[in-house]
């Protein structure tokens, strides 16, 4: 899978979008895509040294030509035609607009597809270091047959004849193409070319493909997921342990690509979720810990300690006194640096380099006090497979995002980590274990930081064959596309053409390493091992070959299915199994009725014996009717076959039948039966003979079925086939009957009555037509039916809707089912709604939308009358759902809509206790109304007590809400509002304090970030203050003890980055900066770990993150 993405954020800023050119002269602009990150999963799967050249191309008398586009003579590379494609005066933008066509994409055949590589430039004549050239690659084909810059240049400068890119009215331009041939991916068979199968993407999951291919190939790691107890009884889709196996087993005997949705299933994931791109790193953590977790208690408990766990060692050694502080810890991958390092080992020596303590920065040794001190990493022991992340994604924090790192890496085939006498490794190492590791994958990033491709390179038994596995696609490669050509940096292609200028032709190569696999030699035998079926649990490999059997079965149908007509027979007995339970319109739902697989050469007359024998019915006595689909989209049948169609082979006749030309041909079978109940020849039909299909209602149980159909004269009249009509419906000969049309239901129903002393024909019924016949109701019977005829019920079944209700507060679990109708009103639903929980009130059922993506209730509720019907509160963009949450509201809901109501956690000055309350209010009214009406729901540590109301979101105080301000506004949905006393010392503030940000935070290893958490809180520090003075005052404010509070270190941070102060610094002078934008961003930081139990008023502090974490729920 290949996402779109920004431009790079090292390119100039001025790097427009590149874009296949779109002639509009009105109308918006073509959609803009991704420039040189544009990566294309092509980018790989190229074979060769690409044929390169360059073409210069001079235009005279520029600034005087007229025409909207110009293109220039035709080049060939690669065997290609090519020329280039300009727009002097911008395509419809204020910039020279420049593009690489292909010249003969009017005649190439059909399905044509060519893959580049190319720059386009315009040459400065004066300063040739200041010609503007910008790269790109790019799949060209029918629908793109060109492709470029709308944004090449500003014609200010174009121009201006100062800046050397016009000099006598002549401007230069030239192309670069390197042109990369490309396989055919869909006739490559991986299977047969590599032994090996790929995985399917289900939209953006490229990224944990690479990974399972790469977990899935060290044998050791395969052979514990298949010793997992799993049983029969267990789904896949429940069970991380048997989807893991399952997947490993189709991927180790499967001869085509294995699908991963019964995986992501059992992770817990939606669909919304796995069309996310997560972090591989996250995901391979999360999925280790979770195997880990289902491993224990078990045979292979600790595997994923045995094989991915090592442990280094962290020291502060002072220099001065004899002293020195070690924490051992366990990793089970290791983040290394690319930025400034050239390659794995330069990294490593980066881990272990020795940080100097000293000066401001000097260690706090115990019995010491402040010390010259050494500070670093050595390794204990590292594990058999060593998983290295390389930290291809950065934050800049000059541009305040993330950035790709696509500098040049090296990597090596051959890794030893005990070079240099052991460099790496702590004194208390086992030098008797030789660390000297085999590279065995290479997991690759393509594209930009918001998106690309991922695949991997693998030698899976660490032999010299290298393999690609790109999704489905799986191709032999050899040891260079592994590793050099994945190092990053830029990528240099060869003069075949030189041209006015001989620069070298350079890309930046945006496809590089970003994770590395190793296997230490010494234990390449154990992890290389051999996994065979004796490893794999009986119920799995009965139920996987059951799996792969039908699959077979179904590969071959479907091989098979263009010699093959399904034929689909409807009759008599399928219409009175149907009407009036499945369906109610129309006559038969033809994917529940017999159908036949039958050989398309095959004449219908031999099929017609196939039918005999399924249903006993002679030959002689079968009338099949051909069905149509009307103008008004109702489905029903149409003509008989004539004796010449059914003398022909079936596929000729499904030919005749469907205009559709799908594989199918759907007959109605007519059979006639004599007085004795047996089969009769059918009768002659003519012209005027109508056959029509009949159904009857009964107002009284609102039921409506099939009772028969009757050929009739078109000249003839209703009233002369009631009597049979009320034989059919079991009624007395006499009794007095009502007929309609059901003409058509959709969008909406049609029913009219007919007059029964019409002719049929003046009635217009034709072959096919259905009457919906009922008794005459009575006059002053005085019975009362809620559908009294055969319109006002078929107009309740089109609109029937049962609806699920759910509680709001327990969002996942069905309540009750309402059966209403689409067009019921505001008021008709709640009313039901009231009835059915018993409620007096219907105005106090307040109710909620369901959002069918996400499957959670929508944000917002359904305002008092705020919709027309119950499918308005139903539909959800273009898709309709049957879910709809209630809550039962205290006051009525009108009333509610008038008031602004809020949740406050309240913050006790003197007690541990946080209480929400529930505050409403008048929507005009301000923050001091909230705090007035606070004051008379909380308990004060003294009468006059002052409030304050505050914003609170990840741990970070955001806003002190002024009194003023109004409540309508607020949102409490988003961010926490916490009140609480302001404390006597800030109302007395001199000038010189300073009433500073108070935040807990914990430093992530992984992601070198900071991370908030536990209540943030306001401190006022005093001039010339010390840390030691302030650390009392805030030992004091949150009581922690002495010996937990002797691990906690303080910093001064601002824009996330911690400068660790000493006892004796004043604090009050790091916060200088009166007025800076975003005071949250600058606070003292309290260090320590996270031990508090986590509120239930804080979860929503977690929603709406710019990307969700890797959660796997099983």
């Amino acid at each position: 899978m290949t996402l779109m993405t920004p431009p790079p954020l090292d390119q100039q800023e001025d790097d427009e979008m590149l874009v296949p050119h779109n002639d509009l002269v009105d109308g918006p602009q073509p959609m803009e895509v991704a420039p040189a990150e544009t990566a294309s999963a092509v980018d790989a799967q190229s074979v060769d040294d690409p044929p390169s050249a360059r073409f210069t191309w001079t235009i005279d008398s520029f600034s005087r030509l007229n025409s909207k586009k110009l293109y220039s003579d035709i080049f060939v590379v690669g065997g290609y035609k090519w020329r280039i494609l300009i727009f002097p005066k911008g395509n419809n933008v204020d910039h020279l607009s420049m593009y690489l066509d292909v010249a003969d994409s009017a005649t190439l055949p059909y399905g044509w597809s060519r893959y580049a590589q190319f720059s386009l430039s315009v040459v400065n004549q004066i300063h040739q270091k200041y010609s503007i050239r910008k790269d790109t690659q790019h799949q060209f084909n029918a629908r793109e047959s060109d492709w470029g810059f709308t944004s090449f240049m500003p014609l200010g400068e174009l121009y201006d004849p100062g800046r050397g890119y016009l000099v006598n009215d002549t401007c230069i331009v030239e192309a670069d193409v390197a042109v990369r041939r490309v396989i055919d991916y869909w006739s490559h068979d991986s299977k047969k070319e590599t032994g090996y199968v790929g995985l399917k993407n289900q939209g953006a999951t490229c990224y944990m493909n690479s990974l399972l291919q790469t977990l899935y190939h060290i044998p050791y790691f395969r052979k514990a997921v298949y010793h997992m107890p799993t049983t029969e009884n267990d789904m896949p889709s429940g069970s991380i342990p048997l989807a893991l196996q399952s997947l490993f087993y189709k991927l180790q005997y499967s001869d085509t690509s294995v699908a991963t949705k019964e995986l992501t299933k059992s992770f817990g994931w939606d669909t919304y979720d796995s069309f996310m791109q997560h972090d591989v790193q996250e995901l391979n953590r999360v999925l280790c810990e979770k195997l880990e977790d289902k491993m224990k208690g078990t045979v292979v408990e600790g595997t994923i300690q045995q094989l991915f766990e090592g442990h280094h060692m962290n020291y502060i050694e002072c220099i001065n006194v004899d002293y020195k502080s070690t924490r051992k810890e366990s990793f089970y991958d290791l983040q290394l640096d690319v930025k400034g390092c050239r390659d794995v080992y330069a990294s490593f020596d980066k881990y272990v380099e020795v940080e100097r303590l000293e000066g401001d920065n000097k260690y706090h040794a115990e019995q010491h006090g402040l010390q010259d001190a050494r500070k670093g990493v050595l390794f204990i022991d590292f594990p058999p497979v060593l998983q290295l992340q390389l930290k291809r994604f950065e934050y800049d924090f000059m541009r305040d995002t993330m950035v790709k790192i696509n500098d040049r890496y090296e990597f090596p085939l051959q890794l030893d980590l005990d070079r240099e006498d052991g460099k790496y490794l702590s004194p208390e190492a086992d030098r008797s274990v030789r660390n000297l590791y085999m590279l065995h994958s290479v997991l690759v990033h393509s594209g930009g930081v918001h998106g690309g491709h991922y695949y991997a390179y693998i030698r899976p038994t660490l032999a010299d064959q290298w393999f690609k596995f790109d999704d489905e696609r799986v191709t032999k490669e050899d040891v260079k596309r592994a590793l050099e050509e994945q190092y990053g940096g830029e990528e240099e292609l060869p003069q075949t053409n030189p041209g006015f200028n001989n620069s070298p032709f350079k890309f930046t190569k945006y496809s590089n390493a970003y994770m590395l696999v190793y296997i230490r030699e010494s234990d390449k035998e154990k992890i290389i091992c051999n996994v065979d079926e004796k490893d794999i649990a009986e119920h799995l490999r009965i139920r996987l070959k059951k799996e792969q059997e039908e699959k077979e079965q179904k590969r071959k149908e479907k091989a098979e299915a263009h010699l093959y007509t399904i034929i689909k027979v409807a009759r008599n007995e399928d219409l009175l199994e149907q009407i009036g339970k499945d369906i109610y319109f129309d006559l038969v739902d033809h994917d529940k009725v017999r159908s036949f697989r039958i050989q398309k050469q095959m004449p219908f007359n031999l099929f017609k014996e196939e039918v005999a024998k399924e249903y006993g019915i002679p030959v002689q006595f079968q009338r099949f009717w051909l069905w149509a689909k009307r103008q008004n989209h109702t489905y029903r049948p149409n003509r008989p076959l004539t004796p010449q169609e059914e003398a022909q082979s079936v596929g000729q006749l499904r030919e005749v039948s469907n205009k559709a030309n799908n594989a199918e041909l759907k007959l109605f079978l007519e059979v006639e039966f004599g007085q004795d109940l047996r089969p009769i020849p059918p009768p002659e039909k003519t012209k005027e003979d109508i056959l029509l299909f009949f159904k009857l209602y009964d107002p009284s149980k609102e039921e409506l079925r099939f009772v028969g159909r009757l050929f009739v004269k078109g000249i003839g009249k209703p009233v002369e086939i009631l009597t049979k009509l009320n034989k059919m419906a079991g009624f007395s000969s006499d009794q007095e009957i009502e007929l309609y049309e059901e003409i058509k239901f959709e969008p909406n129903v049609m029913c009219e009555h007919i007059d029964k002393k019409l002719t049929f024909r003046a009635s217009q019924l034709e072959d096919g037509d259905i009457i919906c016949f009922q008794k005459c109701p009575q006059v002053g019977s005085g019975a009362q039916h809620r559908y009294p005829d055969v319109p006002s019920f078929l107009e309740y079944v089109h609109n029937r809707q049962v609806v699920r209700f759910r509680s709001l507060e327990k969002p996942k679990e069905d309540e009750f089912c309402l059966e209403l109708s689409k067009l019921h009103n505001y008021d008709d639903v709640v009313e039901r709604v009231a009835h059915h929980l018993g409620f007096d009130d219907p105005s106090k059922i307040r109710l909620t939308s369901h959002n069918c993506y996400s499957q959670q209730p929508k944000p917002q509720p359904i305002k008092y009358r705020g919709v027309d019907h119950l499918s308005d509160m139903l539909v959800h963009y273009n898709q309709t759902s049957d879910i709809l949450y209630y809550e039962v509201l205290d006051i009525p809901l009108p009333e509610l809509q008038g008031l602004k109501t809020l949740k406050v956690a309240f913050h006790h000055a003197n007690k541990d206790e946080v209480v929400i309350h529930t505050i409403r209010l008048p929507k005009q009214s301000t923050v001091g109304d909230v705090i007035n009406d606070l004051k008379t729901k909380v308990e004060l540590s003294h009468p006059s007590a002052e409030l304050r109301l505050l914003e609170v979101f990840y741990h970070k105080i955001y806003k002190i809400f002024p009194h003023n301000e109004k409540i309508e506004n607020i949102n409490d949905q988003y961010w926490t509002l916490r009140a609480e006393e302001i404390p006597e010392e800030e109302k007395n503030l001199v000038p010189n304090d300073r009433l500073i940000h108070v935040y807990h935070f914990m430093k992530d290893p992984a992601q070198n970030q900071v991370q908030n958490f536990g209540e943030p809180f306001f401190l006022v520090i005093h001039e010339g203050e010390t840390l030691a003075e302030v650390k009392v005052r805030i030992q004091k404010k949150l009581q922690v003890p002495d010996e937990e509070f002797a691990k906690w270190k303080f910093a001064f941070l601002s824009l996330g980055r911690p400068e660790y102060l000493q006892d004796s610094d004043i604090v009050s002078s790091r916060f200088q900066r009166r007025d800076v934008y975003g005071a949250w961003e600058q606070y003292l930081g309290l260090e320590h770990s996270d031990n508090a139990p986590k509120r239930s008023f804080a979860a929503n502090q977690n929603r709406h993150t710019f990307e969700k974490p890797v959660k796997i729920y099983n």
